[in-house]
């Protein structure tokens, strides 16, 4: 045993088994996640209109996610002539890649993440950023009118919010003293009024619309308007690469719902700090916590009608942008003068 922990501790081909099993023990369950997202969204939006939803393929339609997958990967992908070839193949691997690449510092439980790194914040939004260059290349790649219309349209969509997502960041930052995303956590110990999403309320809400906008969900699916763009910056999309943009559509869901648990409902924390609660694993408890925001996320794209563009632009820049500076000079002002500033 001591031979195989030094192994694992000191080789280099060691180091590497265990990095490739922490990656892996993290991208299956998420991929299957993605996968069963699409089938909870359709029930969700079913329910919401007094349908049935999914309920054929297997038992309560369970196994539709596997035949949605197998339908695409048999398809044959078709590329336009005119377009660029390799950056139009490229273009869905990087929106998909981007959102499961910032997993690495997301903090499943106490200990339980791949690079606990004390700038896991930074990394977070560096990353987060990255999501625009796949559906630029897109665009420009199809050498298609509209998917380009579509993608700019997109772009501009998800720097416009991800200005308001920053300042949230900020301001989380300020309350927790740390940019380790694990001591966010630790931060809100102690009960759910602990938790950062009571005094930060208002970049709570605007955190979770941003997120809407950034994922291009509605009521800001702007860049798939069917009537304005035939179907924005993946017209000329098919089988499995088109799969890919809404495989990573949903895997930032899954990663935006898991930022806000962590930043801003406890993370792994139990409501209560006592048993019964404290018994549960911090696991399920961060699972939960993002299956409650995902629902939401279901709930706002079966009931809200779609935005204008100038409304969407304008929420963004004349409300979300002011408000969350605001809030962000506050939340310093209260931190510094009322003694509250964190020391670590």
């Amino acid at each position: 045993m001591d031979t195989l922990i030094q192994f694992f501790t000191t080789t280099w081909i060691g180091q590497l088994i265990v990095i490739l099993a922490q990656c892996l023990a993290v991208t299956v369950p998420l991929l299957v996640s993605v996968a069963y997202m699409t089938y909870v969204d359709r029930k969700v939006w079913a329910s919401i209109q007094l349908r049935r939803g999914p309920n054929v393929v297997g038992a309560f339609g369970l196994l539709q996610p596997f035949a949605d997958g197998l339908k695409l990967v048999l398809k044959e992908t078709i590329i336009p002539s005119s377009a660029n070839g390799i950056l139009f193949v490229i273009a869905p691997m990087i929106a998909f890649m981007t959102a499961l690449v910032a997993w690495a510092v997301v903090p499943f439980g106490d200990g339980m993440v791949i690079a606990d790194i004390n700038v896991g914040i930074l990394y977070l939004f560096a990353i987060s950023s990255l999501g625009v260059y796949g559906i630029i290349i897109a665009g420009w790649a199809s050498n298609s009118k509209y998917a380009f219309l579509g993608a700019l349209r997109s772009a501009a969509q998800m720097v416009s919010y991800e200005v308001s997502i920053g300042f949230v960041l900020v301001t989380v930052l300020l309350c927790a003293g740390s940019l380790n995303l694990s001591k966010v956590v630790l931060a809100q110990s102690g009960g759910f009024w602990n938790w950062f999403w009571l005094p930060l309320l208002p970049m709570f809400v605007i955190f979770f619309i941003s997120s809407l906008a950034e994922t291009n969900r509605t009521p800001f699916d702007l860049p798939m308007s069917e009537a304005e763009l035939v179907a924005g910056f993946h017209t000329e999309y098919s089988a499995m690469t088109f799969g890919l943009f809404f495989l990573g559509e949903y895997a930032n869901m899954i990663l935006l719902s898991a930022m806000g648990a962590v930043l801003f409902l406890g993370g792994w924390m139990s409501p209560l700090p006592f048993a019964p609660f404290t018994l549960v694993p911090g696991v399920v408890w961060f699972a939960l916590k993002i299956a409650m925001l995902l629902f939401v996320f279901s709930w706002t794209k079966g009931t809200l009608p779609r935005y204008r563009y100038d409304q969407l632009m304008r929420l963004g820049w004349k409300v979300f942008l002011p408000v969350s500076l605001g809030w962000l000079v506050l939340t310093a002002a209260v931190l510094q003068f009322g003694g509250l500033v964190p020391k670590h």
